[in-house]
């Protein structure tokens, strides 16, 4: 085992077996990230946006507040608040103030942004099966098991 990764990084061992394992991880994970940037570029959209606008239409037509759209990240953002006010400025998302808390805002996809969404689909889509070619549905649930181990701790905090 990792061979590949001490080509990869040109190393010839590793401290330990959870070192190499973190090691891989983490170069798939930025090719991973590599693929799914380039698909989005071609939109003008970063992975962050492109997050956002998911779960944006996931909540449609009713929108979120941007504690609850923070909360939902893929990879946490350090000012959700300015990744938003881009997305607006785009004509992606518009803002209101609640009706229950004249407070709080929420933010909704537009019509705009659910048409790029559509547009982008089929550029995530080639991403998704070029993956799946090399990592098959049993592997797929494996290493999906396997991420939440390393993770679910943090799953459980607020």
């Amino acid at each position: 085992m990792g061979e590949i990764l001490k080509k990869r990084l040109r190393q010839s061992r590793f401290e330990s077996p959870v070192h190499e394992a973190v090691l891989n991880l983490l170069v798939a994970a930025g090719h991973v990230r590599t693929l799914h940037d380039r698909a989005l570029e071609r939109h003008g959209l970063s992975g962050v946006q492109f997050n956002v606008l998911r779960i944006l239409r996931g909540a449609h037509p009713h929108g979120y507040p941007r504690h609850e759209i923070a909360c939902r990240l893929v990879e946490r953002a350090p000012d959700v608040t300015r990744l938003i006010d881009r997305l607006e400025a785009q004509g992606l998302v518009e803002r209101a103030r609640a009706e229950s808390d004249r407070r709080l805002s929420v933010t909704r996809i537009t019509r705009r942004g659910l048409e790029l969404l559509e547009r982008v689909q089929p550029d995530m889509d080639a991403v998704g099966r070029a993956l799946a070619r090399r990592l098959g549905p049993k592997d797929a649930r494996e290493l999906s098991r396997l991420c939440e181990g390393l993770y679910a701790d943090e799953a459980s905090e607020p």
